[in-house]
């Protein structure tokens, strides 16, 4: 592979020379550095690769993978601060540990159409005199800018479709509401991008447009209210052979394609006809892409944050989803097309909580469980979950085991006293529909904080790590995205493991016997 081909090859990071472009050498250091990228060189090979690849090898993982993707153009949603001057608007990112806006046109991490988006946007402050937001003073007009690509578009060609990309525009401004003074110039900018980025223009660009209204001091981007005022209502994407609907203040994944490579390898590791428990589901992509393709029983989804992903039109046929949600949440259904398969919609009472409910009950009743944590790891309640899963199984299997030889005893007060109640940290697990996680996927993007889960998992050995890949999500950084495999030995697995190995131990005293008695006497 050609080096050059796996550099960043950035102009916002400075000028290159000929002699370190053509050797590759990470040592050059940039003069100007935004927060988006920490190196620019060897971007196939992120600096924590090594570490990776030693640890699951000294966990006796031999076919470890990594799947490099795309090195440029990959990043399809991008979160960009506006300042400057309308004459001279900068759109960008923070330069490292401060404040500055460090304007990034062509943007060789960003996909094209979102290079092009800017270009309009930018295009539109200037010429309507919009005012960029001074952070100091708190004044201005706009504030901040989401860029978020869609590929899907049937009536192209599927090779295409990434090329061909439309953009969702979501323009954070600096008032209330639509009905604050400065409301006018968000509708002028609006009817550009639009005009000039829309349907009827050179190039189609510009797929929806958005106003979410923030005037709060702190570092967060986004208020609480939003406003579609342009395009298409509906933002889809095809995630791992299933149709999501995304809205702009929906968790959605930067670069795609990576996305879709791992979407693509976990959906090997579940089971068809699984029941699957899906933590942390986030907008539910995963789970409903695995229901799809796996045509799985009833699918169980635990989402926590504040908000979820939504549409304007309810059009959700979705099958056992369990949403644990804050109280003041807002949810409206539209996650997946009419007519999704295995899949219907589970919807609380009112005034009924979930989230008071321990990680236990999430689990028990699936045969597949799939975490996909924040960047600090699993919560502990949910690793203790998973390890009286497995503690519980092995006792309840030894207890019932101890029960098969009583034969002639029909005391019911001494039969009761022997049903299997498993104690674990005080909890009795009875009356329980008996099938737990046999699987455990998890899927990680911090990768200190994976060292430490996995260590809690596998501590009682009850969990063994089984497989592992790992994912270049964001090219130019340290940081990756891993795909971990753990299985659950039961108590029978143990049982059969425990006789093989007296079988094989008799057999050997058995040899050594014979061996023994034909060996002839010495005179």
């Amino acid at each position: 592979m050609d080096p050059a081909s796996t550099c960043l090859n950035c102009t916002h990071f400075g000028s290159y020379d000929a002699l370190s472009l053509s050797l590759c050498s990470p040592t050059r250091r940039r003069s100007l550095r935004c927060s988006g990228c920490t190196h620019e060189f060897y971007l196939d090979k992120p600096p924590v690769l090594q570490e990776v690849t030693d640890f699951f090898s000294a966990h006796g993982i031999e076919d470890f993978t990594f799947s490099r993707g795309r090195l440029s153009e990959w990043r399809c949603r991008a979160k960009l601060a506006v300042r400057g001057t309308p004459e001279k608007p900068l759109i960008g990112l923070y330069q490292e540990g401060t404040h500055i806006v460090q304007d990034i046109p062509e943007c060789r991490a960003h996909h094209p159409s979102i290079n092009y988006a800017i270009k309009l946007l930018k295009q539109g402050i200037s010429e309507l005199g919009v005012q960029p937001f001074d952070e100091d003073a708190g004044t201005g007009e706009l504030r901040y800018v989401q860029m978020t690509v869609t590929t899907y578009n049937t009536s192209i060609p599927v090779a295409q479709r990434y090329e061909q990309a439309r953009v969702q525009v979501s323009l954070v401004w600096n008032s209330r509401d639509e009905r604050s003074k400065n409301s006018e110039k968000l509708s002028l900018l609006q009817e550009f991008l639009w005009t000039n980025g829309g349907p009827r223009s050179n190039l189609h660009v510009i797929h929806s447009i958005w106003a979410n209204f923030q005037t709060s001091t702190s570092n967060i981007i986004f208020g609480h209210k939003w406003r579609h005022i342009g395009g298409e209502a509906d933002l889809w994407e095809r995630f791992g052979g299933v149709d999501i609907c995304l809205d702009p203040y929906s968790f959605g994944q930067a670069n795609t394609l990576s996305f879709n490579s791992l979407l693509h390898k976990l959906i090997k590791y579940v089971p068809r006809g699984s029941t699957v428990v899906d933590l942390y589901s986030g907008a539910g992509v995963i789970g409903l892409a695995i229901a799809a393709s796996r045509k799985c029983r009833p699918l169980s989804q635990v989402y926590e944050t504040a908000c979820l992903a939504c549409s304007t039109k309810p059009q959700v046929v979705i099958s056992k989803l369990v949403w644990v949600w804050p109280e003041n949440a807002k949810f409206e259904p539209g996650l997946a097309r009419e007519k999704s398969p295995n899949i219907t919609v589970f919807w609380p009472k009112a005034g009924q909580s979930l989230r008071n409910q321990e990680p236990i009950h999430w689990l028990e009743g699936s045969s597949v469980a799939i975490v996909d944590p924040p960047r600090k790891g699993l919560h502990p309640s949910v690793i203790n979950a998973l390890q009286r899963v497995a503690l519980s199984e092995r006792k309840a299997f030894k207890a019932k085991s101890s029960l098969t030889k009583v034969k002639d005893e029909k005391r019911p007060w001494i039969l009761r006293a022997r049903e299997p109640a498993v104690h674990v940290d005080s909890t009795i697990m009875e009356e329980s529909s008996g099938i737990w996680p046999e699987t455990l996927i998890y899927i990680s993007c911090g990768w200190d904080s994976f060292k430490k889960d996995c260590k809690s998992l596998i501590s009682n050995e009850a969990w063994h790590l089984e497989n592992a890949h790992a994912f270049n999500f964001f090219p130019g950084t340290d940081s990756i995205e891993v795909l971990a495999i753990f299985r659950r030995d039961s108590g029978i697995a143990q049982k059969k493991t425990k006789t093989k190995t007296k079988t094989k131990a008799k057999a050997k005293a058995k040899t050594k016997a014979k061996k023994k008695k034909a060996k002839p006497s010495k005179v």
